[in-house]
């Protein structure tokens, strides 16, 4: 694995560690579906897609981050960081619209799901493995302060739960035969994540917009400067 110039070593790892799951879950996911015939299960393999197109963003963006000051960016490059959060944002309300239009397409024209025990399988395989990474990630982007990690993880968590709602409603289809039931839960799971997406794209707007701190934050610290004045300090 080579290292990035300029971007430290754990970092660079934790980067392509979501990197090689998306790609990983791409496969898992994409099998699942052809094998079902699941609008739920495809819409699950195109989460997945832009958990890559997420994942590769944020190694540009921890990258970019990662470069010392210069004579344009006197201090450093560290906004950059945001630019992937709101990037990442973006992919998941992308992604919301393309399983909420597959979805009612499926619901006008409903259609029988095959092999679908062993489908529900390969995708729980997939879930497992992006819950274990997210946890890896969303750790160390709070260990090195890294919003685009954190951004990445929560993506991440975003599509384990998606999945979790798909496989309940697939799963549903399969003991009851109602097919009905496939196209409805992946677009419960289209407005959950629409949710997320928005969440990402407000805190990077508030990160490059150098929002102020809370009222009562901002409180605390002139009560502390208050008392170093008394001091003389």
């Amino acid at each position: 694995m080579t290292k990035t110039k300029g971007l430290p070593r754990p970092l660079t790892h934790y980067a392509w560690l979501s990197i090689a799951t998306a790609i990983a879950t791409i496969g898992l996911k994409g099998v699942a579906w052809k094998m079902t015939g699941s609008v739920g299960l495809l819409s699950d393999a195109i989460e997945s897609v832009v958990n890559l197109a997420g994942a590769l963003m944020a190694l540009w963006m921890l990258t970019l981050a990662a470069l010392p000051a210069d004579e344009n960016h006197a201090y450093g490059h560290g906004k950059a960081e945001y630019f992937s959060s709101a990037f990442e944002g973006f992919l998941i309300l992308l992604a919301a619209a393309s399983i909420a239009y597959t979805a009612v397409e499926r619901m006008l024209t409903p259609q029988p799901l095959e092999e679908i025990g062993l489908g529900l399988l390969v995708s729980t395989v997939a879930s497992i493995l992006n819950f274990v990474t997210a946890r890896i990630l969303l750790r160390a982007g709070r260990q090195h302060n890294s919003i685009t990690l954190e951004a990445d993880a929560h993506h991440l968590l975003t599509d384990v739960w998606t999945s979790v709602g798909v496989i309940f409603g697939v799963g549903l289809v399969y003991l009851t035969g109602w097919f009905w039931v496939d196209p409805i839960v992946a677009l419960l799971v289209a407005a959950n994540i629409v949710w997320t997406g928005y969440q990402l794209m407000s805190r990077s707007a508030a990160g490059l917009m150098d929002v102020s701190l809370p009222t009562e934050e901002l409180k605390k610290i002139e009560s502390l400067l208050a008392g170093y004045r008394e001091q003389g300090l």
